[in-house]
């Protein structure tokens, strides 16, 4: 199991170019699978999950090349209706591929699906919505089984707003017979990326990036090129870690208008930055105020930007409250922290209480999931002495390369095997 060794205390400097976006390149990638021809995707991330979700492309017949941040993919015929059970396993996002499959096949039969250990993730919003279709949904011991001789467009509000949902449920509908209607959709930058590339390839999508969206189902997709738009949530990460240790930190090849929740948290605070157009460039701030902040979905403050936001409030004037409202459990990497030195009450597993400032120290941790791992990665940058942090792979699934990136800006951290 490979590992990170920080030493940490020091001013990082320079630019950090923020990659494609992982949750749109995901997408792009299960989306191609609608479609027998070739697809040329740019800007793709080097990660761990992209790079599963390829291999169980590849399992159910897609061929795929890669080089340099792009992919070329076809599948031309789907040979694999059973998913690898080991690749599911390893990653969540193979949820995706159920519409595809199930539109082209007839049937799939997905394994229980794996990815980060953070709360209840449960499948019966996908189950309920192709139940709506049409389809059969059978859920055995290790597995569900979605049989369609056709599914037909319907009408269906989510009974709580979820990013994948919309994204699974509006592919399938570009292909079912009839209009769909999806109402309470999630509206993240993702949503109208995925929904502009499908009607890019002859599907006919209304109202993406809004709660209500419409889909006229059409007979036949072709492909196109895509170009990843870039991570906002890798943006995010970077501007945080520029407020812990900047001096200063240049953010590029971003949308600083994907992320104003975050701005806004920043003014709050006192944060020393300024944006561009695609840039944002952020400076170690002293006498930061503590602010509360509370997750929500897009527009409002991400969740995936909650834990490292939370390692930024330990160095902030004051007592705050975090509120976690996506998932539960989420909070629970605040352990670590504490063993840092950080000052944290967990008041249940939504909410904490971070009082500061406090001065954080070298440890040894474990990531406990994608988000979280950065996390402790971005404490340890500052925090006195060395840290060593397990099971990197946690963080490999959605930073590219970041020991080296870091580096160059330079942080002291090696990745030890």
């Amino acid at each position: 199991m490979s590992s990170f060794i920080i030493q940490g205390g020091n001013l990082l400097k320079g630019e950090i170019t923020v990659s494609g976006a992982k949750n749109a390149a995901l997408k792009i990638i299960a989306a191609s699978l609608l479609s027998e021809e070739k697809i040329t995707i740019n800007n793709v991330p080097d990660i761990e999950e992209i790079n599963r979700l390829l291999e169980l492309c590849e399992f159910a017949g897609s061929k795929v090349e890669r080089s340099n941040g792009q992919i070329v993919m076809q599948t031309s015929k789907i040979t694999q209706t059973d998913l690898n059970p080991e690749l599911v396993n390893k990653i969540r996002a193979s949820i995706l591929l159920i519409g595809p499959i199930l539109l082209r096949q007839g049937e799939v039969r997905l394994p229980h699906p794996g990815g980060c250990a953070i709360g209840q993730r449960p499948i019966d919003i996908f189950i309920d919505g192709f139940r709506k279709f049409g389809a059969e949904v059978r859920e055995n011991q290790d597995h569900y089984h979605f049989r369609a001789d056709k599914l037909v467009g319907m009408n269906f509000v989510f009974p709580k707003i979820s990013v994948t949902a919309t994204e699974v449920l509006m592919m399938t509908a570009t292909l079912a017979e009839g209009k769909t209607i999806l109402k309470n959709a999630a509206c993240e930058p993702e949503i109208p990326e995925l929904a502009e590339y499908l009607n890019s390839c002859g599907a006919k999508i209304s109202g993406a990036g809004t709660h209500t969206i419409t889909i006229e189902g059409v007979d036949k997709l072709t492909a196109d090129v895509y170009e990843v738009l870039p991570d906002r949530v890798e943006a995010g990460s970077f501007a945080i870690l520029g407020a812990l240790c900047g001096d200063p930190i240049r953010v590029t090849n971003c949308r600083p208008d994907h992320l104003e929740a975050l701005w806004a948290m920043f003014d709050k605070m006192g944060v020393d930055y300024e944006l561009g157009e695609d840039w944002v460039e952020v400076c170690k701030t002293k006498d930061l105020e503590a602010v509360d902040i509370v997750t929500h979905e897009y527009p409002g403050f991400i969740t995936d930007l909650q834990q490292p936001f939370t390692v930024l409030l330990t160095q902030a004037e004051g007592m705050c409250l975090v509120h976690e409202t996506i998932f539960e459990g989420r909070l629970f990497y605040t352990d670590k922290l504490k063993q840092m030195g950080a000052n944290i009450i967990m008041c249940d597993p939504h909410r904490v209480i971070v009082s500061g400032p406090s001065k954080l120290y070298g440890r040894h941790l474990e990531s406990p999931d994608l988000r979280a791992g950065f996390a402790l990665l971005l404490a340890g940058l500052m925090a006195e002495g060395q840290t060593v942090i397990d099971n990197i792979y946690q963080i490999d699934r959605g930073y590219q390369k970041i020991e080296e990136r870091l580096s160059k800006l330079g942080a002291k951290i090696i990745r030890s095997k």
